[in-house]
């Protein structure tokens, strides 16, 4: 609770209190910030920037129940809140999503800054001359960079923003030739005449952009994006040709993900450099595709970014509600990381809320102590209930159990839940996709809480188990920086088991095992 004072001084305070909440909220940008958060972002109470931590604490505290991995807010060019909720934790990249859709459509803007490209009027077609392209009749002739970006193509695509499954997405991964697939697509309608969320269009995109800048989507990025801005730690996967994915794909830290909001803030400019166009800002500002759903005006699309216009809001955008949020009338970017897709509203709304002054409010020390708890709060794993083992935990541990092929790419799981240290080991199919050579293997936590690996290949991995009831037991897993959360239920029976796989994209399967002789 925040704490009230009766004493003159304390009524002088609220007073200006009022006074400022009842200023304009517009925040003005200042010419040139007085540091830029290229080796890291200054810190500040929210108080001295204008924002309500009271407000921040209950925007935080909400946060677990939209399945947030982290969140973070600056104001003014200072980080005022930053939230990470365990098992995930600080100084981990996390999957972005789509939001690489905004920043390969950020390196095409400097693509054409570089005279590396001419404009969003070049032909898509320019840039493939080499390939024998199917179904290229002239309307597909007449595809340009700008339609590439605003996802107005016309391609025949499936991939509803919605929570139907994105056929064509996964046909594409699947095949060998990402850019073939995607050139190969017949058209559905003449470029330019509406908006078709397709992520072939950004891997076109990022095919162009490495052709053009020496081969490597990344190294330009690395270059002209990311080692401007300080930002480091990024892994990126590629398509079987090697090119870098350009509608998903890239990982960065909750805090590199605000840099690039930064950018957008401040126009394009980052320390005394002009290092993205201010004109391909204002198109992302401005921006007239209508996306087809949301309140009226509708959401607006521009360049690889949202738009709510009626929030005034620009968003680089993935799946699960891992955010870039860039609200200039405030002054604010936030960032969030997500394992759901919850409504974006509201959290604009709360954050806006926040932002009581574009001046400094008084300070608020009870309101920052609670901010500071709901932070710390957070970062603490809360465990989930369990039931003791039954008789079969004993009979079933140790036993190798195999799989035939299957679609998780499973060939065998060990438990071990006699140990110490209870632990599991998943050896997969060497023809499966992306299948690891090693055997997957790590402690698992039966008491409610997870148990993490941190020498795992891409990202940590953490893992708990609970029994169901005398022959079920039911493994939770999650990739630290994936938004992916799966769940394995192992019915046992005899020497066989039953495994019903499922996860948090609506995605399912079965599989049947037999204890190994």
């Amino acid at each position: 609770m925040r704490a009230h004072g009766k004493t003159v001084s304390s009524l002088a305070h609220l007073a200006t209190a009022l006074l400022l909440a009842a200023l304009p909220l517009k925040a003005a940008l200042a010419d040139e910030p007085t540091a830029w958060p290229t080796a890291d972002w200054a810190t500040s109470t929210p108080e001295a920037q204008g924002m309500d931590s009271a407000a921040l604490a209950r925007l935080i505290e909400r946060g677990e129940a939209n399945s947030l991995d982290s969140i973070l807010i600056t104001r003014h060019g200072r980080l005022v809140a930053e939230a990470y909720y365990a098992p995930y934790r600080a100084g981990l990249k996390h999957t972005v999503n789509s939001v690489t859709k905004a920043v390969v459509g950020t390196l095409t803007g400097m693509a054409i800054q570089d005279g590396l490209l001419a404009s969003r009027d070049q032909l898509m077609f320019e840039f493939f001359s080499d390939r024998t392209v199917a179904n290229a009749d002239a309307a597909k002739k007449s595809i340009t960079l700008g339609h590439l970006l605003d996802q107005t193509s016309g391609l025949d695509w499936k991939e509803k923003l919605d929570a139907s499954v994105p056929e064509s997405m996964i046909q594409m991964r699947r095949s060998r030739d990402w850019q073939g697939f995607v050139l190969d697509r017949p058209m559905a309608q003449a470029p330019g005449s509406g908006f078709n969320y397709n992520s072939g269009n950004s891997h076109l995109l990022s095919a162009i952009v490495a052709k053009k800048t020496g081969g490597s989507t990344l190294a330009y990025a690395q270059k002209r994006l990311f080692e401007p801005l300080g930002i480091g730690d990024v892994r990126w996967i590629k398509d079987p040709q090697g090119i870098e994915a350009g509608g998903f794909g890239l990982y960065l830290q909750p805090r590199d993900m605000a840099k690039i909001g930064y950018l957008y803030l401040r126009k394009g400019q980052w320390a005394g450099r002009q290092l993205l166009p201010a004109e391909w800002v204002e198109q992302v500002f401005k921006a007239s595709v209508d996306m087809g759903f949301g309140a009226k005006p509708a959401y607006s699309y521009a360049n690889g970014w949202w738009t709510i216009p009626e929030k005034r809001a620009y968003i680089a955008t993935g799946y699960n509600r891992q955010l870039i949020i860039v609200l200039p009338e405030v002054d604010v970017v936030a960032v969030t990381t997500s394992r759901s897709n919850f409504r974006m509203e509201p959290l604009i709304d709360m954050i806006t809320a926040a932002a009581r002054s574009a001046t400094p409010l008084p300070a608020d020390s009870a309101a920052q102590a609670q901010l500071a708890d709901r932070i710390r709060d957070a970062a603490v794993e809360k465990p989930s209930a369990v039931t003791p083992a039954p008789e079969l935990a004993a009979a079933v541990s140790g036993k190798v159990w195999q799989f035939d092929r299957n679609l998780l790419g499973i060939k065998s799981l060990m438990l071990d839940l006699k140990a110490a240290t209870p632990g599991y080991e998943i050896v997969f199919d060497s023809k499966y996709p992306d299948a690891t050579a090693q055997p997957l293997a790590g402690p698992i936590g039966i008491d409610g809480l997870f148990r993490i690996n941190d020498k795992a290949a891409n990202a940590p991995v953490a893992v708990k188990g609970n029994w169901l009831d005398a022959q079920s037991f039911r493994i939770v897993s999650r990739e630290l920086g994936e938004d992916m959360v799966a769940m394995y239920t192992l019915r046992f029976d005899g020497q066989r088991v039953n495994v019903a796989f499922e996860n948090n994209r609506g995605f399912k399967a079965q599989m049947q095992g037999r204890a190994a002789e």
